[in-house]
């Protein structure tokens, strides 16, 4: 199994089609949830599925509810967004990367997956994922 860090295309083409609303007060809902090393999660994923999410003290399937921090911008001829970074206090989790995905609660579509590098553990403190910084080289979320 294999995490590999990636804006998933099905997502790309949601951009195109209008599946995805990230303007201000829009009221879809981004959430990111927290996946085992034994997840395979990559460029082809489509959709959020609990196969494989991490588990633990503090943390609840699904994952958080993310909020846009930087509403979608462009610089040059990169557009970009972010998010807020966002933290599952007083838990014990281990996790090897993240899916960011609409929350839909029917089809529930990826954005994007996030691979941490190798496995990340918390133990009865903060599990914190801390977002790039808000421009047109770093955001989480850029289309150049």
């Amino acid at each position: 199994m294999a995490i590999t860090q990636a804006m998933v295309t099905s997502f790309k083409v949601g951009v195109l089609d209008g599946t995805f609303d990230f303007s201000s007060g829009t009221s879809q809902v981004f959430k990111i949830a927290l996946f085992t090393s034994a997840a395979t999660l990559d460029a082809t994923t489509t959709a959020y599925s609990a196969t494989n999410e991490a588990s633990g003290t503090g943390y609840v399937a699904g994952g958080n509810t993310l909020t846009i921090s930087t509403n979608p911008t462009s610089t040059g001829t990169t557009a970009f967004l972010d998010f807020a970074d966002t933290t599952w206090a007083s838990s014990t989790i281990t996790a090897r990367g993240a899916l960011i995905y609409l929350a839909d609660g029917a089809t529930n579509p990826a954005v994007a997956v996030l691979d941490f590098g190798s496995d990340k553990t918390s133990s009865a403190g903060d599990f914190t994922i801390v977002f790039p910084a808000a421009d047109a080289s770093n955001a989480i979320i850029r289309i150049a």
